[in-house]
């Protein structure tokens, strides 16, 4: 399979940037555990380096791609012919795996920057379906998404998706290896959902962890003043915190408080 820099013009509105290092598309691959489930769904595949270790290794799931331009899709169907009519031309943020009836898979990808955040919120959507995610972020994101209470990059996207799985941050992946080469370095971060969550509202989670962090130096007391019409709002733990000092489980306790009160 033939790649390179030349094969096509590379598209800004897409955010595209190639990883072109076999080594670590490879070792990418090999951090899925590729057990409890039975398809992988890749967004973004572009030229398909990623996407020939998954075939190559692992054929007996069921691998999805999922591309946003049309060039690459005409690409991808040419050089992945096995996987034809697994192709899905379509923005990842507007894919509903229920309509494909995709109840169980695992999501890998070397995702654009521009709309990182926006992929995360995506999968915590549809999180029931997802047990597992491997993906290549921007460094600094990946830093958020891993950030633990009283750090300083801990924030929105670390409590939502710490929610919903255990994160490990795999390792850093230099300016290099893409092309056109970025601006910032990279990083390979995996999910893996957790065994047990406390059970509480997810949107009044979201909601909880999002207004929070809005006004993060004040105390919980003051930026959720939203809720303080609820019954004995000013007895429920935790809000002379601040939201940087509140752990994952401490922000579903609290959640679940606000809950049962209203």
């Amino acid at each position: 399979m033939q790649m390179h820099k030349s094969t096509f013009k590379i598209r800004k509105k897409f955010d595209q940037y190639f990883l072109k290092d076999k080594n670590i598309a490879k070792k990418i691959v090999k951090n899925l555990s590729f057990q409890n489930y039975d398809a992988v769904v890749e967004i973004g595949p572009g030229l398909g380096i990623l996407t020939q270790y998954l075939l190559n290794l692992y054929c007996r799931h069921q691998v999805f791609l999922i591309e946003i331009d049309r060039e690459l899709i005409s690409f991808l169907k040419k050089n992945f012919p096995i996987s034809k009519n697994r192709i899905i031309h379509k923005d990842f943020l507007k894919w509903n795996p229920e309509e494909m009836n995709l109840h169980n898979f695992a999501i890998i990808g070397n995702f654009p920057y521009g709309i990182s955040s926006q992929i995360i919120f995506h999968i915590l959507k549809y999180n029931q379906y997802i047990p597992e995610c491997i993906g290549m972020f921007q460094k600094e994101l990946a830093k958020r998404i891993t950030s633990h209470e009283g750090e300083k990059n801990y924030g929105i996207l670390s409590v939502l998706v710490q929610t919903f799985y255990d994160v490990k941050y795999l390792f850093t992946v230099k300016k290099q290896v893409f092309f056109p080469i970025p601006n910032v370095k990279s990083a390979v971060i995996s999910f893996k959902k957790k065994n047990e969550i406390l059970s509480c509202n997810k949107d009044l989670l979201f909601k909880c962890v999002k207004t929070a962090f809005n006004q993060r130096r004040k105390k919980l007391k003051n930026s959720l003043k939203l809720f303080n019409h609820i019954s004995n709002f000013y007895q429920i733990p935790f809000l002379n915190k601040r939201a940087e000092e509140l752990s994952v489980k401490e922000f579903l306790q609290l959640t679940k408080e606000i809950e049962i009160r209203r």
